[in-house]
């Protein structure tokens, strides 16, 4: 008897003194998508920011909600029908295809007077609602977009983008990530601002962009922001990322090891009571 109460005590012991598991669900676009889809990079990434944090602080098991070229409208539209589970911690890292698709940012107002998904603000205001009611304790991140070169999908020449060096439908890609500031500021919330403090910029998105040289129809290696200037035909050019190009991003756009490096470490800053 007195060996099974010992025994008893110290399972309960053990027991006690486990580290509590966190529940992690992120939600994004393709950034967060690719983490588990690495065969749609062609390869060339290996570990997504989500797995980077989960291998660190291995009681963090996390869920990917990430969805190829959704927006926060997207999100927001179809927040009922996506089985988002109860958590202890929602990433909600979107911005960069509502700048793209040139969605109506709106104001600050229309996240406080709750308009809706006919704006970002909006619909921010619509995920974050939702997820305090899955789980009103529940810890909630921000993720600012980061700076975009030109994209060029590594499966389909033909879907490309410019960069976010200059406008779309009149917004710049830094007032999508101001308003995410914005709404941090507001509800408290912290921010992991990728835009302005992660040191991934257009001008190193890439290391450069191979073209064919207007004056030559040579392929030269373009660094920004030469490259800019020069045209990109996807029905006849060569792929314009060979792996040497590869720096904070493999495409321009979705982020390489490096980039999603640098991603998982300034998440892990903003995460309180991860260590």
């Amino acid at each position: 008897m007195r060996k099974y109460l010992l025994f008893l005590v110290i399972f309960l012991t053990c027991l006690a003194s486990a580290p509590r598991r966190i529940s992690w669900v992120a939600i994004g676009d393709s950034i967060t998508y690719l983490n588990d889809h690495q065969d749609e990079t062609g390869n060339r990434i290996t570990k997504g920011y989500m797995t980077l944090i989960s291998e660190k602080f291995p009681r963090v098991s996390y869920i990917n909600k990430g969805y190829n070229g959704w927006t926060s409208i997207n999100i927001a539209d179809k927040i009922e029908t996506l089985e988002l589970p109860e958590a202890e911690v929602y990433s909600v890292f979107l911005g960069t295809n509502d700048w793209w698709q040139g969605k109506d940012l709106g104001t600050i107002s229309d996240y406080e007077q709750k308009t809706g998904t006919k704006t970002v603000y909006g619909a921010f205001r619509v995920i974050t609602d939702k997820l305090k009611q899955l789980n009103k304790k529940a810890k909630i991140i921000l993720i600012t977009p980061m700076q975009r070169g030109d994209f060029v999908y590594i499966n389909n020449q033909k879907n490309n983008a410019f960069g976010s060096y200059k406008s779309k439908n009149g917004q710049n890609l830094e007032e999508f990530a101001d308003a995410i500031l914005a709404i941090g500021k507001l509800e408290k919330i912290p921010v992991v601002d990728l835009y302005h403090d992660s040191g991934m910029t257009v001008e190193n998105m890439v290391n450069f962009k191979k073209l064919k040289d207007p004056a030559t129809g040579n392929y030269t290696n373009f660094t920004y922001p030469d490259y800019t200037t020069v045209p990109f035909d996807p029905e006849k050019d060569e792929y314009p990322y060979p792996p040497e190009s590869i720096n904070m991003t493999y495409d321009g756009l979705h982020p390489s090891d490096k980039g999603y490096k640098i991603i998982a470490e300034m998440v892990e800053k903003k995460w309180k009571g991860l260590r």
